[in-house]
């Protein structure tokens, strides 16, 4: 995960790569590697929740998935793309992630996305998430939402919350951090199930240290 080599290509101390392979796409189909990360980001602190979206690029290699079943890769300006939806909590840390095609916006699947975070008291995004019905369900799971609005809006900025809103690079830290390991900054997976269970398995990484 870390440096993104072939599984062919583990150093043979670890076993054989078909062996290792084998066990984890069995993991990754059990959900076992996102029920790991899901007990690691169990105490975290959601006082504070800050949301946003960073695109991947798609690997030839993670071309050609057998089926007809949504891998999560999509076209976009930069070609074939994944797209990590990611919302961590106030102190920066992965709570919850979804991976969607590079096409997807960040509106489209914010209902989803919000439906299934922990309680919070506020929710920060960028203008990216600016729409009525992002505000209204956020307000539904009585939290605030510090959403900035787009310059062409008649209600303006003037109840924003700034200082929270510049908090924000907290999720876009953890984006530079997850990036480190190539096997996220880069979607060599076929199968979107095995690629989410390798960024749930840097999403660990990172919460093990607290």
């Amino acid at each position: 995960m870390r440096s993104g080599c072939p599984w062919r290509d583990l150093p043979k101390q670890f076993g054989h790569w078909n062996s290792l392979f084998r066990r984890f796409k069995y993991w990754s189909k059990s959900g076992k590697w996102l029920r790991i990360f899901a007990a690691l980001s169990q105490k975290s602190d959601t006082e504070w929740e800050f949301i946003d979206g960073t695109y991947v690029r798609a690997h030839q290699h993670s071309a050609g998935a057998s089926g007809q079943r949504d891998e999560g890769i999509g076209k976009s300006c930069g070609g074939n793309t994944s797209k990590i939806h990611m919302a961590v909590d106030s102190y920066g840390l992965p709570i919850a992630f979804k991976v969607t095609g590079g096409e997807v916006s960040d509106c489209t699947v914010a209902p989803e996305f919000l439906e299934a975070l922990p309680p919070a008291e506020v929710i920060v995004a960028d203008r990216g998430y600016d729409s009525q019905q992002v505000r209204q369900q956020i307000e539904k799971k009585g939290a605030k939402a510090v959403i900035p609005r787009k310059k062409n809006s008649l209600i303006g900025n003037d109840s924003m919350d700034w200082y929270l809103y510049g908090l924000r690079h907290l999720v876009e830290n953890i984006f530079a951090r997850l990036k480190h390991f190539r096997a996220v900054a880069t979607r060599y997976d076929k199968l979107k199930r095995n690629y989410e269970s390798t960024v749930a398995m840097a999403c660990g990484f990172l919460c093990l240290p607290m």
